[in-house]
């Protein structure tokens, strides 16, 4: 099994991602209740030709990174109303877990293989790491969407980076910028 920098397989979970109402809060929650951290916060957030849904998307969120052992938790506050699959889960579901993010090789043949699985896409975009996210909607069938996170030596080197920061933290500092 080929393994990402940060010692996630290379096509797998990669990411369990939570939509949070207060960003600042959910962060000082899993510092203090569960050792995470520290935090990489992007405070905002639309991507690069965002298309949710079929449309444009204008939507804005908050994103916060960090990791538990290998795995990269992601924390997402909706900043404004407009559609987003993270408003619709927040409206639907309330707050809580959102996402599995799955590492992807290639987004395009990715949404094809789940396609054809009778996911469709609720939401693409790139993303500052390079390359491009999608996120499938399984229709219910999933307490959850599957996000395709293209992989990239920029997506690895930024991704091992907040990977090591957590091996070494030692509590302070928190809360960090993004990138």
């Amino acid at each position: 099994m080929s393994l990402l920098n940060f010692g996630q397989p290379a096509n797998g979970i990669m990411q369990m991602a939570y939509i949070v109402k207060d960003i600042h809060k959910a962060m000082d929650e899993w510092v203090s209740r569960l050792n995470v951290g520290p935090w990489f916060l992007l405070d905002h957030f639309t991507g690069l030709h965002p298309v949710y849904r079929g449309q444009p998307s204008r939507a804005d969120v908050s994103i916060a990174m960090s990791f538990a052992g290998h795995m990269n938790i992601e924390l997402i506050q909706p900043n404004d109303a407009h559609p987003s699959v993270y408003k619709e889960s927040a409206d639907t579901k309330g707050f809580g877990f959102h996402h599995w993010g799955v590492a992807s090789s290639d987004v395009d043949a990715d949404i094809r293989r789940y396609e054809k699985m009778g996911m469709a896409v609720a939401f693409r975009a790139g993303v500052p790491t390079g390359g491009d996210v999608a996120y499938m909607d399984s229709g219910g069938a999933m307490p959850g969407f599957i996000e395709l996170i293209q992989t990239n030596p920029a997506m690895e080197r930024v991704f091992a980076g907040w990977h090591g920061a957590a091996l070494s933290w030692d509590g302070s500092n928190p809360v960090r910028p993004f990138m």
